[in-house]
């Protein structure tokens, strides 16, 4: 198969979907491997290494939409990338789709197969292509969050843990998923107070057993979130529901209980965000100010760290890129169930129940495409 390694062109993106020990891999098995000049760069692989490891170096990103069967990638394509994608293409990234109608749209349009990152499920409901991000992203999130805490960027003047003498910044943190969980790590270990909201009670309950003293489980409705929002120097917004947008958990009028100078980092901002004020935001402008309260809506936290995201990521989607680039998306998704969960677009059909609930659309489940056309046969346009 002819795979195609682009450079990242979304702002402030650094990380790249293969390294060049995957290229090699690739290659010694007898696929085609294209990387396109530079997109290595920022994650700390000059193009030099992807040469020799059999990858062939191409300049033009045009040049491998055009010949490449499949497209790795690690965001969503942007609308400029909209009208190269190729009528039977695989293109294997994180999508998001519940998140924009313009791409989903987009992607409809082109034909392609679209198997996103996000949506790759094992049984045991663990999202392991989704996971390594959102470890990152849940310790980012402190980090950043106790940075815009800082008075000369405009926060409440607010050290997260605290001095002997003085009591540490109260965080509030919606969702005990792997985002929530790392938060409340990093958080916890700088000494500040941490309360976990989720609505899964077996959750609440492992995490009483692994978390430290200063960190408060409760079950998440409406009472506690305003409860705490109102006395939190710093919420975390970490839900996440695979696919659909996510559930609005504070709204605009909410805000006002906030203290004048909080923080809100939206960490789902990239499945349409858990605060009704939340917006997608970049590293370069990654905050602004509503009703007092600071929000960071950085849809692509990891990029910031591309050499940590990148090794962390590639280490969990390589093995499923192999894979398909070794059988093809078809006889690779009747194999691996949790491979054929991440597929949300095939020939126009919107394949995953989140994505098309998001949108009101039919939505029609992949192994209907492949009941119907075999493991090798065509897919017809809908």
């Amino acid at each position: 198969m002819v795979m195609g390694v682009l450079k990242e062109i979304k702002a402030d993106e650094y990380r790249v979907s293969l390294v060049p020990a995957g290229a090699e891999v690739l290659t010694s098995v007898g696929h085609t491997v294209l990387v396109e000049s530079g997109a290595g760069e920022g994650s700390g692989f000059p193009d030099e290494l992807y040469r020799e490891a059999g990858a062939e170096p191409v300049s033009s990103a045009r040049e491998i939409w055009e010949r490449a069967e499949m497209i790795l990638k690690v965001k969503e394509p942007v609308e400029g990338e909209w009208p190269l994608i190729r009528d039977g293409q695989i293109v294997f990234t994180y999508f998001h789709f519940a998140a924009s109608d313009a791409l989903t749209q987009a992607v409809m349009d082109s034909g392609c197969v679209a198997i996103a990152y996000e949506t790759v499920q094992l049984p045991t409901g663990e999202l392991p292509l989704l996971t390594p991000m959102s470890e990152v992203a849940g310790r980012m999130a402190v980090q950043e969050g106790a940075k815009y805490l800082e008075k000369s960027l405009g926060g409440r003047g607010i050290l997260l843990g605290g001095v002997p003498g003085v009591p540490s910044a109260e965080v509030v943190i919606l969702g005990g998923g792997v985002v929530g969980t790392h938060a409340a790590k990093m958080a916890a270990g700088l000494g500040a107070h941490v309360s976990i909201l989720d609505i899964c009670l077996p959750r609440l309950r492992y995490l009483s057993d692994v978390m430290p003293a200063n960190v408060d489980l409760l079950y998440s409705n409406r009472h506690n979130i305003l409860e705490h929002i109102e006395r939190a120097d710093l919420v975390i917004g970490a839900v996440l529901v695979p696919g659909k947008k996510a559930p609005r958990l504070i709204r605009r009028e909410d805000l006002k209980l906030m203290k004048p100078g909080s923080v809100i980092v939206d960490v789902a901002v990239d499945q349409g965000g858990c605060v009704e004020t939340s917006r997608p935001t970049t590293h370069e402008n990654p905050i602004y100010d509503v009703d007092g309260v600071i929000h960071y809506g950085v849809a692509n936290m990891p990029g910031a760290v591309p050499r940590t995201s990148t090794l962390a990521l590639t280490n969990a989607t390589f093995s499923y890129a192999l894979t398909l680039a070794d059988k093809g998306w078809r006889s690779a998704c009747l194999e691996d169930g949790a491979l054929a969960l991440g597929v949300n677009i095939v020939a126009g059909a919107i394949t995953h129940p989140g994505v098309a609930e998001a949108f009101g659309l039919e939505c029609r489940l992949v192994r209907e495409f492949l009941a119907a056309q075999g493991p090798q046969g065509p897919v017809s346009r809908v």
